[in-house]
């Protein structure tokens, strides 16, 4: 989520797939009988719209000098959020720093924010055919795993990337994510892989994935957007997998959804992505977690394209 790409790319949450269909059966029911809404907050038990901000959102402005992660507590605030998400890249040396991470959780204490999750980069391949370089990007990611713990997070997100075949690639990711999530295990916390460039954007490759690993602390951050295989093709549709479907197969194991946008239009819909269908698909799925606003546009302002995502977001949950 935190490479500048066109289309960048929980409450803890985990379902089977016997419970995604019983969930989504029971919703059927709910909105048969008119007892529930058709979003209701995406759960019939909590009417609340629990959305939160992811800080990529902000990336320019912190690229530019603007704010620094210590001020990201007072933007989500301020733009009426109730939980933010984390990206490692903007307090990469800050990992072990004790001090720091108390103001960081001091602040998102201050604001009433609810802190879910990090998003790793930069850690290395978790599924490197190097068996070595693999072992060693496991490593890298304990250092998150604590500052995670220090904040009160209920997950750090990784990234599945590997090297070889479709199969070979499942095993060495799978490997990777096994060993990883074991280690975060005496945290408490989850390990969520996001659809994130390679064949992490084809859905059926990274549920396989998940079906391999097969651990409850180990799933999914479906993001709306990152289903291009290819960034440097990106014109190109055979380089893209479709939205709609890879959500539908990660969502099982989504613990985080990422609700990523570029454009509005006239009527404060996203122009690349139907919100109603996809919130539909996170809906059937069950899924009763954040949903992360992650605004990577160049149309409106980074606040603006965080606000209209927002009140997208509750306009098709409270419809």
């Amino acid at each position: 989520m935190t490479q500048q790409t066109p289309d960048h790319p929980v409450d803890t949450y985990s379902v089977s797939r016997r419970r995604v269909l019983a969930a989504g059966a029971a919703m059927g029911a709910l909105s048969m009988t008119g007892t529930a809404s058709a979003f209701s907050g995406l759960s019939a038990r909590s009417p609340e719209v629990k959305i939160s901000l992811a800080q990529w959102s902000l990336h320019k402005l912190f690229y530019a000098g603007e704010i620094d992660n210590l001020d990201f507590a007072q933007e989500a605030h301020d733009m009426g959020f109730k939980a933010i998400e984390y990206v490692n890249g903007f307090f990469k040396d800050k990992a072990l720093d004790e001090q720091y991470l108390t103001e960081m959780d001091t602040r998102a204490k201050d604001h009433g924010l609810v802190q879910l999750l990090i998003m790793c980069d930069g850690e290395g391949n978790l599924g490197d055919p190097d068996e070595k370089m693999r072992t060693a990007a496991i490593e890298n990611h304990i250092k998150w795993l604590e500052a995670a713990k220090r904040l009160g997070c209920h997950s750090i997100r990784v990234n599945a990337a590997s090297a070889g075949t479709y199969e070979e690639q499942q095993k060495l990711a799978a490997d990777g994510l096994s060993r990883l999530t074991d280690k975060a295990k005496p945290y408490g916390l989850n390990v969520i892989v996001e659809n994130h460039g390679g064949l992490s954007s084809n859905g059926q490759w990274l549920s396989g994935v998940m079906e391999m690993v097969n651990k409850p602390t180990c799933g999914t951050l479906p993001d709306f957007g990152n289903f291009c295989f290819d960034w440097s093709k990106a014109d190109d549709p055979e380089a893209w997998y479709d939205r709609y479907k890879g959500v539908r197969e990660m969502m099982p194991y989504a613990k985080a959804v990422s609700a990523k946008s570029h454009e509005f239009n006239e009527d404060g819909d996203e122009v690349r992505t139907d919100y109603y269908k996809m919130l539909k698909i996170v809906r059937d799925a069950g899924y009763t977690g954040w949903i992360g606003v992650e605004y990577e546009g160049d149309k409106h302002t980074p606040r603006d394209g965080c606000r209209l995502t927002k009140a997208l977001l509750e306009k098709v949950m409270q419809a």
